[in-house]
């Protein structure tokens, strides 16, 4: 019995104690790196993956890289770039599908304003003509209008609604038609059809154009990639050869590999900003 009242009262103890002993931590605001992460993710379609996942993948990919690079060519000096290459390759894979995405989606804005357009001529209210491009929508969209129909259908609120669907759809231009729209519900007006048709019309103007110009520049960004994998792969094969590999080994071959990856670093991204034309921001994102 006595230790029954001696566990009891160690209990009570420990619980007094408790918050000075295992205070809760307060979460950390996000840092600048971290949102930006969150940022890309976002805009590459893929919200609900956590920025640490990425940063786990990276490191993963830095030590597939600079395990393969070793066991191709024991080669330190490579060992190591290869794991920076590694490590930069999931972000190079989010920037790819974020531009990819951003192509694909461009001409379907228009057809989108036009849909509105349509409902709203129709009589149809702010929210039914947004809720209806579940099904009217191209393919690509109607998950994200989808989500804004239920939540508009359960919380009744379309400024939130509304808010929660550029977040999902995390385009300049959907931006704009959503900021449109909010406008529209908040303070009224009979101006919003020849807003969305001159936007439909400007989207079209610049979706022909850019369709154009990237054809034309398409080679840059190809040679680019040739002109920067061409030299690693010779110094692959040249490594793989026991005399190659103790050259490359040597204080002298360290110092070529490091300085060639840093020339091939700065070129690559000279030739993509060259080739590069400039995206829309989300100003209202």
């Amino acid at each position: 019995m006595t230790f029954v009242w001696g566990a009891v009262l160690a209990a009570g103890i420990l619980l007094v104690l408790s918050p000075w002993l295992w205070p809760v931590k307060a979460e950390r605001p996000t840092g600048p790196a971290s949102g930006r992460l969150a940022r890309l993710l976002e805009s590459a379609g893929l919200a609900r993956v956590s920025p640490g996942a990425v940063v786990v993948v990276a490191v993963c990919g830095a030590v597939v890289g600079a395990a393969a690079a070793w066991l191709v060519a024991q080669v330190a000096a490579l060992s190591l770039v290869a794991a920076v290459a590694g490590a930069f390759a999931p972000f190079a894979w989010l920037r790819a599908r974020r531009a990819r995405l951003v192509r694909s989606r461009r001409g379907l804005w228009p057809d989108v304003c036009d849909l509105l357009i349509a409902s709203v001529r129709a009589g149809m209210s702010l929210p039914d003509a947004v809720a209806s491009l579940a099904d009217s929508a191209p393919a690509e969209l109607r998950p994200a209008f989808a989500g804004f129909s239920r939540d508009v259908a359960a919380s009744g609120h379309f400024d939130s609604s509304a808010q929660r669907l550029k977040a999902a759809l995390a385009d300049p231009v959907a931006d704009r038609i959503v900021e449109t729209l909010r406008m529209a519900r908040q303070v009224g007006g009979t101006d919003l059809t020849p807003v969305l048709r001159a936007l439909a019309g400007s989207v079209r103007a610049d979706t022909a154009l850019r369709a154009e110009v990237e054809s034309r520049q398409s080679w840059i960004r190809g040679a680019a990639v040739l002109g920067v994998a061409a030299p690693w792969v010779i110094l692959a094969l040249l490594a793989m050869r026991p005399e190659g590999a103790e050259a490359y080994g040597s204080p002298e071959g360290i110092v070529l590999i490091l300085v060639g990856a840093a020339v091939s670093f700065v070129a690559f991204r000279v030739m993509v900003r060259l080739g590069r034309l400039p995206e829309p921001r989300r100003w209202f994102g």
